[in-house]
């Protein structure tokens, strides 16, 4: 009797996991996201969209959903998290003028870093992190001014990014809307290594062999012992997925700005799409496929460097 309940329980499962991927092939075909509303709704007209549009601009309403307003994709567990757009909570913070911050992932959670989203609008301006924090900032939308402490500055357009080092003075200014991302984190000093300044853009990085995957890879950092963290961006053509199902000690912030898929976090399955934040602890199951008709890219912040002991 046991063995017929438990045969009985992985059948159920088995059919909910292929009715979920049936369901959201359609939704792939059919031109919209996991969580698509009526284009003509939420869709900016084609002119105005920027590259990374949907980060912006997420679709938040399943049509199909639409007498469900309680439903939401976002999920909490204790080795990781789905934190859907219709989820992102923004609020002003004290030492950013004119700005809208919503933390996504931050030691709440068991993580080691943080991870934010800051909206910039006119005459914004950041603050500082506290000190011995160092600071990378993507921009996802828009133009920003970076002026360090020698007066020196630098336009960041998107796809533009800038590493900044702990205890080092500077100030990020925007005079129209601009998004940006910001991972901090509390610098791991090793010996006499240290850190410098960093502006470049994604495109000025080059394609990384990926031994036994065929995804696209970009490092932001250097790999060099003075860095404790990088930031991958990783591109996936539909149909394309990880080979590896990975399980290992770093964590991960991840970002997705283009596309659409399915993630795998422990034992759950998520359809995930641009918008979506997802933090993974240490050891937790991983892996992804791209589904859709575009590519999927996605940043993905990752701890390197460091010895798990220290």
């Amino acid at each position: 009797m046991h063995s017929l309940s438990t045969f009985t329980h992985q059948l159920l499962l088995l059919l909910l996991r292929i009715t979920i991927s049936l369901c959201i092939l359609n939704i792939s075909v059919a031109g919209e996201g996991f969580c698509a509303a009526p284009s003509s709704i939420l869709e900016p007209d084609l002119s105005s969209k920027s590259v990374y549009w949907k980060v912006t601009n997420p679709t938040l309403s399943p049509s199909h959903l639409a007498d469900l307003p309680g439903f939401t994709r976002s999920v909490y567990k204790r080795n990781h998290a789905l934190i859907a757009p219709e989820s992102h909570v923004f609020s002003p913070l004290l030492e950013w003028k004119n700005t809208l911050v919503a933390y996504l992932i931050t030691p709440a959670m068991g993580s080691h870093f943080v991870m934010y989203l800051a909206k910039m609008q006119e005459n914004s301006k950041s603050g500082l992190p506290p000190e011995g924090v160092e600071r990378l900032i993507f921009v996802a939308e828009g133009t920003v001014t970076l002026t360090n402490g020698s007066g020196q500055s630098h336009e960041l357009m998107v796809d533009s990014y800038a590493y900044l080092p702990p205890n080092f003075f500077h100030d990020i200014r925007s005079g129209a809307s601009a998004t940006l991302v910001v991972f901090e984190r509390r610098y791991a000093y090793l010996g006499n290594h240290v850190t410098e300044q960093i502006v470049d853009t994604t495109s000025n990085q080059p394609l990384l062999e990926t031994p036994g995957e065929i995804f696209e890879l970009r490092k932001l950092l250097p790999t060099s012992s003075a860095y404790d963290f990088n930031i991958h961006i990783m591109d996936f053509q539909p149909g394309e997925f990880l080979n590896v199902k990975e399980i290992h000690y770093n964590q991960h912030g991840l970002l997705l700005l283009e596309g659409q898929g399915i993630y795998r976090l422990g034992d759950s399955w998520y359809p995930v799409q641009a918008g979506d934040v997802i933090w993974m602890a240490p050891f937790v199951p991983q892996w992804y496929a791209a589904l859709g008709k575009t590519r999927t890219r996605y940043l993905l912040y990752k701890d390197v460097n460091r010895n798990p002991l220290e």
